[in-house]
């Protein structure tokens, strides 16, 4: 069956979306030849690539590509396919190399993609071949933009710049480069690797979900009560206190946070309160800052303070923690998913050490928080292939306590909101014409 565009917007309405977008193989197809080729996806961060011939590997949707910076100091994102038999160039995920070569033929390839060398090329005189042909070059990406070190990707020719794409979600990436005492910021270590049991929509909207913590991860505010119960009185809770705690926050908490969504899909929650506002200041910290910004300007930038600022379809940042997680979509049912950190460079050691110990905490496979989202993702995979109801439910706050400031609206953080603004850009995507641009 191939679905039209009628098929397609019937899966979404003002209230609900239907179970098929979860669990249908040809719609995951679909998402991959529509939203995944034509949004901005992350690809990496330049300082992955400090030098010539560094280089990454990764996958925009289900497309290998890779990173990597030639020697006039220029980034690239090509498609990881030889041009002859269409082998998979590199299978190392990150390393520094002169040249591409493919392990089946030994066709090579220069760092911007093009051709380089044939062996025994005796065999191709005479026969047309040409090797300025594009066709049989590790084809570049249509278009690949890098906003403060971020680099995007779009797998088509025309559409918004990144910067509008963006939209006020810059300004989170602009304050996590304010928080650097000097204005750097470079991605330390391999990611963390998480494997999730389920589409890739799942994960996505549960980034800025205000109503689940209170049930999903009932259990760690109940435990960090009793640990802080079971204190001396007077005595400090212990770092990581401070970081699991708010996960058990109330109904209340999480409605005055507050969620804020954009066209294209992004939003966040929080602004000026969030789960990390009352985090204990990092010894000499303030003052790297101070002798930057002024006492000012620091204290805007240390008071914004945005809870996971999802850049649709597959990026989400944190300004107080300095990490972000990338979603890799590997199949209808199963979805990988990056968390890499930030070292602010200048900053207090400590700072990379409590992001790191956020990730062990709450994102990790072996967590305190991230296997409660895990087991639900699973659950609602399995039970979303039932006939029973056909629909899933976004009712919450539906029309009511909005406010509109420019492109972007706000409501209360237990809307549903963020979950209707991804399906709606879900549809512009999905329901526009051919998907072989």
């Amino acid at each position: 069956m191939r679905l039209i565009d009628a098929d397609i917007r019937a899966l979404v309405e003002a209230d609900r979306v239907h179970r098929k977008v979860y669990v249908d193989e040809e719609i995951f197809q679909l998402e991959m030849q529509r939203v995944w080729k034509r949004a901005w996806v992350f690809v990496g961060h330049e300082s992955q690539v400090k030098e010539a011939g560094s280089f990454i590997s990764t996958t925009i949707g289900t497309e290998p590509v890779v990173m990597v910076r030639d020697k006039s100091n220029e980034i690239h994102v090509i498609y990881n396919r030889c041009g002859h038999k269409g082998a998979k160039v590199t299978n190392k995920p990150c390393g520094k190399t002169p040249m591409f070569r493919c392990p089946y033929h030994g066709w090579s390839y220069n760092l911007d993609g093009t051709l380089n060398v044939t062996p025994h090329k005796v065999g191709y005189e005479d026969t047309g071949f040409d090797k300025s042909d594009t066709r049989f070059h590790m084809g570049k990406v249509a278009r690949v933009e890098n906003y403060r070190g971020f680099v995007f990707a779009s797998q088509i020719k025309e559409g918004v710049n990144l910067e509008e794409f963006l939209g006020d979600a810059k300004a989170t990436i602009d304050n996590v480069l304010d928080r650097a005492p000097t204005g750097q910021i470079e991605i330390v270590g391999q990611a963390l690797l998480y494997m999730h049991d389920c589409n890739w929509k799942m994960f996505i909207e549960n980034l800025n979900d205000g109503v689940h913590p209170m049930v999903t991860h009932a259990s760690v505010g109940d435990a960090c009560r009793k640990l802080l119960g079971q204190l001396p009185e007077g005595a400090s809770p212990p770092p990581e206190a401070e970081i699991v705690f708010p996960f058990g926050s109330s109904y209340e908490f999480f409605d005055d946070m507050g969620v804020s969504v954009m066209p294209y899909g992004h939003s966040y929650m929080g602004g000026q309160s969030s789960i990390h506002q009352d985090y204990s200041d990092v010894e000499g910290y303030r003052d790297k800052m101070v002798a930057r910004h002024g006492e000012e300007k620091t204290q805007q930038v240390l008071a914004q303070n945005r809870h996971n600022t999802t850049i649709y379809p597959s990026f989400t940042i944190k300004d107080a923690i300095q990490a972000i997680r990338v979603a890799r979509p590997i199949a209808v049912n199963k979805t990988l998913v990056e968390t890499w950190h930030f070292r602010l460079i200048g900053a207090p050691d400590a700072l990379l050490h409590r992001t790191i110990t956020y990730s062990r905490l709450i994102n990790s496979p072996a967590s305190m928080v991230g296997p409660d989202d895990w087991n639900c993702y699973a659950r609602m995979q399995e039970a979303l292939k039932s006939s029973s109801n056909d629909w899933v439910d976004l009712h919450r706050y539906l029309g009511r306590e909005e406010i509109r400031e420019g492109d972007v609206t706000r409501a209360r953080g237990t809307s549903d909101l963020s979950m209707r603004n991804q399906y709606q850009a879900w549809l512009t995507y999905m329901a526009s014409g051919n998907c072989d641009e």
